[in-house]
């Protein structure tokens, strides 16, 4: 135990373990969610031209539910705000079990996509509150929550196409779950008492004027780590029924394993920057998640695109990490502001990934999609430069 671990009050530590568990319940909401998408594609007579249009839209209303929540934050608080929506969240994804027409399922991810916005930003917020005051790195936990969660999802649904419960029981079912226990976990959210100003001094810091430009291929690095994470997200599973064949619970494996990599990975990613530094870390997460492509294109088998996916999320989590980390480096006395600007481009790659692959899969063939996102993931070879450590940089005069 460290000596600054006495200091930590205990209810700033229950409000870590609650947040923890907030993130793995959103990760398992997520994962749901993305890996039954030929099940709600075939529930609702989804055209495959249609289907990059819904998943395009996801991100953009999480956008704007992200901004609106920034609004309800400074009113309310990031706890009240998220005691809320998480919920919410659960029960927009028994909606989209329950539908049975275009309409309703439009409503239905359109409230999934704004609630996931505020979600996503009141947890995030709050998650750097808490970093604030323990004074040292926790994030990367909060994350790796959430794909232990991606993991749980990813089973879950495994398990409702190999017993064929269908929609509407599957996702009412771990709705009715999770929202209660969603509830119970808001209780124990770090307030004022446990956060006092951290969370105003770390949106105040983040606020803050730097400059673009020595961001911006940390940025592009981010956009392309992301585009290949929707890619998985939203097309593996599809991929692996619609294009190898794959019985659907079998296809579940195929984001099961790209969680189980990036969790590991992201155990172990620090390990590796220590001994070997980030530029090597980097080029290598890039060369492993390109040939992770490779594989799930050329897969002749299920199996083979399983493997393909999996070696894909050993490469994409040693980058994702190292851009906050760079920009932290970058600049030290706001790192708060470089990585919520570094973090636009998380909703970025989402809103290019799905179209982007979904456009060229209706074109030709999920194989040739998957080699779109493989070429951008190469791009960032010769960014990888940019993760070395470099001269302080000053915030801009304004």
């Amino acid at each position: 135990m460290s000596a600054a671990s006495p200091a930590i009050p205990p209810g700033l530590r229950a409000g870590r373990a609650a947040l923890a568990v907030s993130f793995l319940l959103q990760g398992t909401t997520f994962a749901l969610l993305v890996t039954c998408i030929p099940e709600i594609q075939h529930r609702y007579g989804l055209s495959d031209a249609l289907l990059p249009l819904f998943l395009a839209a996801v991100p953009i209303l999480a956008g704007v539910g992200s901004i609106t929540s920034e609004r309800l934050v400074k009113r309310t608080g990031a706890r009240a705000v998220l005691r809320v929506v998480q919920p919410l969240v659960c029960l927009s994804l028994a909606g989209v079990g329950l539908g049975d027409t275009l309409w309703q399922l439009a409503v239905a991810l359109g409230a999934f996509g704004l609630l996931v916005g505020a979600l996503d930003a009141s947890m995030n917020m709050l998650g750097v509150g808490l970093q604030h005051r323990y004074g040292r790195s926790i994030m990367i936990g909060f994350h790796a929550a959430f794909s232990l969660g991606g993991i749980l999802g990813a089973a879950l649904a495994g398990l409702g196409s190999h017993y064929d419960l269908g929609l509407p029981v599957l996702f009412g079912t771990v709705a009715a779950v999770i929202a209660p226990l969603a509830l119970l976990t808001g209780t124990r959210f770090a307030g004022p008492a446990e956060l006092g100003d951290a969370v105003r001094e770390a949106a105040e810091a983040a606020a803050r004027s730097i400059p673009w430009r020595p961001l911006l291929p940390l940025c592009l690095a981010m956009a392309f780590a992301y585009i290949a994470d929707a890619s998985v997200s939203n097309y593996s599973v599809k991929y692996l029924t619609d294009g190898l064949g794959s019985a659907a619970d079998v296809a579940k494996l195929s984001y099961l394993g790209y969680m189980v990599a990036m969790l590991l990975g992201r155990a172990l990613g620090d390990r590796a920057v220590q001994r070997w530094g980030a530029v090597p870390v980097v080029r290598a997460g890039a060369g492993l998640a390109a040939l992770g492509f490779a594989l799930a294109a050329a897969a002749p088998a299920a199996w083979v695109g399983i493997a393909g996916f999996t070696v894909l999320g050993f490469g994409i989590c040693a980058i994702i990490p190292q851009v906050f980390a760079a920009g932290g480096r970058l600049f030290p006395a706001d790192s708060d502001a470089a990585v919520a600007r570094l973090n636009l481009f998380n909703y970025v790659g989402f809103l290019i990934g799905s179209p982007l692959v979904g456009t060229i899969a209706d074109a030709s063939s999920y194989r040739w999609a998957l080699l779109a996102p493989m070429l951008l993931v190469l791009a960032v070879l010769p960014l990888a430069e940019r993760f070395a450590p470099a001269p302080v940089l000053a915030p801009a005069t304004v």
